[in-house]
């Protein structure tokens, strides 16, 4: 299945903090942190705009902080935006080590660490060839960063959020755990939020309706497959659209 040729290459790639601890569940895995930086410079090398949001599961989840109650939930949201910080001051080391340029822009104001979020310039860097990370979710409790992505995704102009995983695409039920779970190649919108399919939380899918913004479930950890995608072919992904 080919996909519609873009005019304009700039993506937004969005993947969890938990991809970046591989294995251990935890922390930061130098090898995963590696393995992406070389897949978003081959982007970038192919003429493509890239902007990235990265969760921080990694680190810490602001609902499983605030869950015994001791932590408010809004404290806990506001220590999970710190841990994407975390994360994406990390990616941003990634990339600049296998040679690219990179900007960190943050929500919430940390200007001894990253820049704070502006959508001009953060389309201006776009435009230069930088590649941005997008830090600290919206900036507000009780948003995931799936509703920060296809915002940031909107204002720069992407078009299509690349939701990057573990698996190929989207699936009827969960594929490592069921044999039989039946991949879904297209989905609407609507699908997949009534059908309570998790491609992304139903904020963020219903924000991606509105703005008819194409959100592209994949393998990250399959070598090429971003640019693959990203080029048109999308045999190798799931798609949610009108």
């Amino acid at each position: 299945m080919k996909g519609v040729c873009m005019e304009k290459k700039r993506v937004l790639v969005k993947f969890s903090g938990e991809a970046l601890a591989g294995g251990n569940g935890f922390g930061i895995d130098t090898t995963i942190l590696r393995f992406i930086a070389g897949e978003i410079k081959s982007l970038v090398a192919n003429g493509i705009e890239v902007g990235i949001v990265i969760g921080g599961g990694n680190i810490i989840r602001g609902v499983s902080a605030a869950k015994d109650g001791i932590i408010k939930r809004t404290t806990g949201d506001y220590m999970g935006m710190l841990s994407t910080v975390i994360n994406s001051v990390a990616m941003q080391e990634a990339l600049e080590h296998v040679g690219t340029e990179v900007r960190v822009q943050s929500a919430i104001k940390m200007e001894a660490i990253c820049e704070t979020f502006i959508v001009r310039r953060a389309q201006r860097h776009l435009e230069k060839g930088r590649i941005v990370i997008f830090a600290a979710g919206t900036g507000n409790p009780f948003f995931t960063t799936d509703t920060a992505a296809t915002l940031r995704a909107i204002e720069i102009g992407a078009t299509m959020i690349i939701k990057a995983t573990k698996v190929d695409g989207v699936y009827d039920k969960d594929p490592e755990k069921f044999m039989d779970a039946q991949k879904i190649q297209e989905l609407t919108y609507d699908r997949a939020m009534n059908d309570n399919i998790k491609v992304m939380d139903d904020t963020s899918i219903a924000l991606a309706k509105d703005n008819n913004l194409p959100i592209v479930v994949c393998n990250m950890f399959e070598k090429g497959n971003l640019l693959k995608i990203i080029e048109g072919d999308l045999s190798s992904c799931s798609i949610v659209k009108k």
